[in-house]
């Protein structure tokens, strides 16, 4: 019982040094352009580095802390999805699927045949690199064109639009993916294709219905529910009850193979509809600030220092090649939109990656060595390090360079 008590004792310690060390590194790098998700991320892999006996996280908190991972997981993709604004991205969806498509060909392609071809990957993880590298972290690098005054212009609404394009078809594209790789993995070659039709056949299936439950609740009980949570309770209490909610939802996901992530995402985009849940979003956001870190800390607990050192050149070749993938797919197709200009802009805004390209190689990851291996995850890591530091900084020099002009939508 003692030892019980001493566990628990030391896990409440180490979450509550933890807490405290994320709220300090996120107001301090708040006044650089470095996103917290690097700081957070550094703190997890130190953690792992100064644990090498196991004293400071046991088994015990190394569960808690994956645990409070997967919630932060959660709470990463709710926000995502509740911000989304599909109306206004229906409303310029010609213009925005241009630079979608040229994106995801272009960057997803290129990071495929990049991994397979010269860092010899192997098929199943060079496709989970190159699913991974379509999706993008607008967030780091929006905060640049806040600051300059050009988010609400043309090109910032179309840098918004594509990013959130890049969102939604990075967390289809992850269930898809994983929904069928073990049958890829498993199965003969003659009966390979078959087999893989099969499965994405029944995904479909799937997903569509999912999809379909999601579509019913948002046009028929989600106003009324939250009305309801409105009337029971003040904020933040409605907020809690819709984040659980979504969490229902999430779970549901899960249950439905596909995962926590996409329930996530998809409960987002349900409540992003209606003004009034978006007016409680405020109340959503400690919560999202609470968790969310631990989400980055427990992929830094996750990278071997063993094989850092291994990885950092992988590392190297795949940030190039993400950071060209996105810079060319994006940049060339905004440019024939509009100017060169522009298309720098946009593309070096759209070169990070972060929550969601983590997401996914954490869970190929999870998988095993066959879909991600140690090796594999740690480039990532690194990619996310160069790419959320670099984009930032280049993006604020070009947004000095060439002011974005034009209304926007408002």
């Amino acid at each position: 019982m003692n030892t019980i008590s001493g566990d628990i004792t030391q896990t409440v310690l180490l979450v509550a040094v933890v807490t405290i060390i994320t709220l300090l590194v996120k107001a301090w790098l708040h006044r650089t352009v470095v996103p917290p998700l690097v700081g957070f991320l550094l703190l997890g892999m130190l953690l792992r580095w100064l644990d090498d006996e196991g004293t400071l996280v046991s088994d015990q908190s190394a569960s808690i802390l994956r645990f409070l991972g997967e919630i932060g997981l959660f709470t990463l993709l709710f926000k995502v999805g509740l911000e989304s604004n599909l109306a206004g991205l229906i409303a310029q969806i010609r213009r925005a699927s241009l630079v979608w498509l040229a994106n995801i060909l272009g960057t997803g392609l290129m990071s495929y045949l990049a991994a397979y071809y010269i860092f010899g990957q192997g098929l199943l993880p060079s496709l989970v690199v190159g699913v991974a590298f379509t999706a993008t972290s607008v967030g780091v690098t929006a905060q640049m064109w806040e600051d300059a005054g050009a988010l609400n212009t043309d090109n910032g609404d179309l840098l918004l639009d594509v990013a959130e394009l890049d969102d939604v078809s990075a967390v289809v594209f992850m269930a898809l993916l994983f929904a069928v790789l073990p049958e890829m993995r498993q199965g003969k070659a003659e009966g390979l294709f078959w087999s893989s039709v099969a499965t994405t056949g029944i995904f479909a299936l799937k997903l569509i219905a999912f999809v379909a439950l999601c579509v019913l609740f948002s046009t028929h009980g989600e106003r009324r529910l939250t009305a309801y949570f409105q009337r029971l309770e003040k904020p933040p209490e409605a907020m809690l009850m819709i984040a659980g909610v979504a969490l229902l939802f999430a779970a549901l996901a899960g249950l439905w193979g596909f995962s926590l992530a996409v329930g996530a995402f998809m409960a987002g985009l349900v409540f992003s509809r209606d003004p009034a849940t978006l007016k409680l979003e405020t109340s959503f956001i400690p919560l999202h600030d609470f968790f969310s870190p631990f989400f980055f800390i427990s992929i830094g607990l996750a990278v071997d220092p063993a094989v850092f050192h291994q990885a950092l050149g992988l590392g190297l070749g795949l940030a190039v090649v993400a950071i060209v993938g996105k810079v060319l797919s994006n940049g060339l197709a905004v440019w024939g939109l509009g100017s060169l200009s522009a298309g720098m802009v946009v593309g070096a805004s759209m070169v990070p990656r972060a929550e969601i390209a983590l997401i996914i190689m954490h869970r190929g990851q999870q998988m095993g060595p066959w879909a991600v291996s140690t090796h594999l995850y740690t480039a990532t890591v690194v990619v996310t390090f160069i790419t959320c530091i670099a984009a930032p900084l280049t993006v604020r020099y070009l947004l000095r360079r060439w002011p974005q002009n034009g209304p926007g939508r408002g």
